[in-house]
């Protein structure tokens, strides 16, 4: 047995255990209360004590078992999880955390202090029994039971555990944590004569009796590490029968098997099992009729009779009502990225293919490469649905965020979430996570007003931060929102002209004004504090958003809150393209953002030629000329078209000389000397091996409709900035 590979499997399933027990207190908190919540807590901190005393890991054992025993009291109902029990399980959270990292030898008089710290808080909530701050030592407690009430241990080391480096006495002693130990008997019948004896194997059984209010599996976790190099027989006592009952006839009725029935119940452990369905193999050998699992495990003595024939009658009402339970298997994201990679490849290589039947101009071949593309088409979508994931994970852990902040502020802000089950690339959620952190942050910090201003204001007491998600055109949207004060409008600009970065407000637009948020350096906050207020991290934020093919918008009303909209594309693979050409030069625009394409008449040719905007069909439309706008040598062919583009609730028009139709676009990203080519948010390869740019389409909506407004501006059609919906109407006047 490898011990360092045994090592690192207990620090991964700890951390899981972590985060599982930060989760099932943040819901506890927020009043999801139940039995099972407070039993799978206690079970997270009752698993990592067991396993980190198999290491000898004292310091971890001894700060759990405080812990665990704060968290008996709990699920007993003798004390209530209240806000302030909540952080300090949090913090105790946070320390074992700590712990687990490192050996008793190398904590640091800092973490020693702050142990003791919480050692002295958890008291407060155990029943009178004293905590010594140092050392970190608690004695095992002590469960006083009935007679005939105990658990009946009955185990046999393999010769090879002392080899292994394990201690049978040491897995006896800590077996002794989960109660008291009423009885030992040594088993010594493999006990060799001392001549033949090997001082290296271990010949020695034990049959333990343990008095002790605890379950099945909590014993077999005691045995985790040897269980291979074991035979292990765990009896109940004579009331547990009737309680493994009465929980088999509360399970949901699922389809599930005999045995995952009686582990579920706690009758049964996942180890008895695989030991009782490795003797329905050994005996279908010999046997011409296969015995039953339920028929092997009465028969060894692991469960009573009665508790299996529940078991089988809960099984057959479950086959009734439900269908088998949907299967997954793990993929390891490399191998899923290496697959989209190659799709890529193929979906080029198709185009290619394709481009050479259209020269060849044979029909079969045609028809052939279409019935090819059109797979290529089913197996990029469906490899691309792999790497979707829900946003919901990504969401739930700011629930930890707004806790902490809001206490750290001395503000009650609650966490709204909406939209968890909105699927987005893989790799935009890792990415996204720090930006959403950010914002989060500084929705609470500067956004939220305290309790005595939101009284005066009319506004309930408690402040709400909300997170949402949807799909809109192509592309996901995650809207972060605060019911708090709102941006002030005027002293935003104020900042801004102090600080240089603009020159003047006249002719800002509102949105334009709350962009200036973005500015390196930028803060209105009046003093710096812990969380914001020195002007970092706003430009971070909306680098990183770019920095993903994606914007962020503001809107704000000032008393009534503010929303930061992020939109981002679903995937940073492979999209569905429409192909245009500007003189030599091909560019691509994302399918989803396309509304429609309009030859222009001589008329409207002329119109462009006037003014960035025309009139379609009693639309004002604004639009970009790309020949213009990339500074394209040549010039413009007899007929020109306008590619109709929609991106965040507006329009505009990109004029190019030719339509070549839908294209399925592998993206490819530019070179650091490209990264802040504005208007450009990629590129690919044709069929014919040519580099065509893909159009960063929000960009140039952007930038028409701001031109468009400041034009509007300039004539007097208003005193403040318009929308484009504003604007077609002043057109028309």
């Amino acid at each position: 047995m490898n011990l360092d590979q045994v090592f690192d499997t207990f620090l991964a399933e700890s951390r899981e255990m972590l985060e599982e027990m930060e989760r099932h207190l943040l819901e506890i908190e927020a009043g999801a209360q139940d039995a099972e919540q407070l039993n799978a807590l206690f079970r997270c901190v009752h698993t990592i004590k067991g396993s980190a005393g198999l290491f000898a890991l004292d310091h971890v054992v001894a700060f759990t078992h405080v812990v665990e025993n704060v968290l008996d009291r709990l699920r007993d109902g003798q004390i209530v999880l209240d806000r302030d029990l909540a952080a300090l399980l949090l913090k105790s959270r946070d320390h074992i955390a700590t712990l687990i990292e490192r050996d008793a030898d190398s904590v640091s008089a800092e973490v020693m202090a702050a142990g003791h710290l919480l050692l002295l808080a958890l008291a407060d909530y155990q029943d009178g029994e004293p905590v010594e701050p140092a050392p970190l030592v608690v004695d095992a407690p002590s469960v006083q039971a009935g007679d005939g009430d105990s658990w009946h241990v009955s185990v046999r080391f393999g010769s090879e555990v002392l080899r292994n480096g394990m201690d049978p006495l040491g897995f006896i002693r800590y077996l002794a944590t989960l109660g008291e130990i009423a009885h030992v008997a040594t088993i010594s019948d493999a006990l060799p004569e001392a001549d033949t004896m090997d001082p290296e194997l271990c010949y020695l059984g034990f049959e333990i009796d343990l008095r002790a209010n605890t379950d099945k599996a909590a014993i077999e976790a005691v045995f985790e590490f040897v269980r291979d190099d074991c035979q292990l027989r765990i009896l109940p006592p004579g009331s547990e029968v009737e309680r493994y009952i009465a929980l088999i006839q509360q399970l949901p009725e699922d389809d599930a098997r005999l045995g995952e029935i009686l582990i579920a119940s706690g009758a049964l452990t996942r180890a008895e099992l695989e030991a009782g369905l490795a003797s329905q193999q050994a005996a279908a050998v010999s046997a011409e009729q296969v015995p039953r699992i339920g028929q092997v495990l009465v028969e060894s003595g692991t469960v009573a009779p009665e508790v299996v024939g529940v078991a089988l009658g809960k099984q057959q009402r479950a086959r009734e009502a439900r269908a088998q339970a949907n299967q997954y298997i793990r993929v390891q994201a490399d191998k899923l990225d290496a697959l989209i990679n190659l799709v890529g490849e193929l979906v080029i290589a198709s185009a290619a293919a394709g481009l050479c039947a259209q020269r060849n101009g044979d029909a079969a071949t045609l028809e052939a490469v279409a019935s090819v593309s059109s797979l290529v088409e089913e197996i990029r979508d469906g490899s691309l649905e792999l790497r979707m994931v829900p946003i919901g994970e990504t969401f739930q852990r700011f629930q930890r965020v707004v806790r902490d902040v809001s206490q750290e502020l001395g503000k009650d802000i609650r966490l709204d979430i909406s939209g968890a089950d909105t699927e987005l690339d893989k790799t935009v959620v890792e990415k996204i996570a720090d930006p959403l952190t950010h914002l989060v942050r500084n929705a609470m910090d500067h956004g939220i007003e305290s309790a005595e201003r939101r009284l005066q204001a009319g506004k309930p007491a408690q402040g709400a931060v909300r997170l949402n998600a949807y799909h809109e055109a192509g592309s996901i949207v995650i809207e972060v929102s605060d019911d708090g004060g709102g941006l002030n409008r005027k002293k935003i600009l104020a900042k801004a002209l102090e600080r240089g970065i603009i020159q003047s407000g006249e002719g800002l637009a509102e949105g334009e004004i709350f962009q200036l948020i973005f500015e390196p350096g930028f803060s209105t906050a009046e003093a710096i504090t812990n969380l914001s207020g020195r002007g970092v991290g706003m430009d971070v934020v909306k680098r990183n958003i770019e920095a993903l093919r994606g914007t962020v918008e503001v809107e704000s009303a000032e008393g009534r809150g503010t929303t930061l909209r992020i939109r981002l594309p679903l995937t940073l693979a492979i999209i569905d393209g429409f192909l245009t050409g500007v003189g030599e030069a091909s560019y691509v625009v994302p399918l989803e953002t396309v509304v429609e394409c309009v030859e222009l008449s001589l008329e409207q040719l002329a119109e462009t030629r006037r003014r960035n905007f025309i009139n379609l069909r009693g639309e004002v439309l604004p639009f970009i000329r790309l020949r213009d706008y990339f500074d394209l040598d040549g010039q413009p062919g007899r007929r020109e078209n306008i590619v109709v583009v929609g991106y965040g609730g507006h329009k505009a028009g990109l004029i190019v000389d030719t339509l070549q139709g839908e294209y399925q676009t592998v993206i490819k990203p530019l070179g650091r000397l490209f990264a802040n080519l504005s208007g450009i948010s990629g590129s690919t390869i044709l069929g014919s091996g040519e580099v065509a740019l893909i159009l960063d389409v929000p960009a140039l909506v952007q930038r028409a409709v701001e031109q468009e407004t400041r034009l509007a501006q300039s004539m007097g059609e208003r005193s403040k900035a318009i929308s484009p919906d504003t604007a077609v109407r002043s057109w028309e006047k």
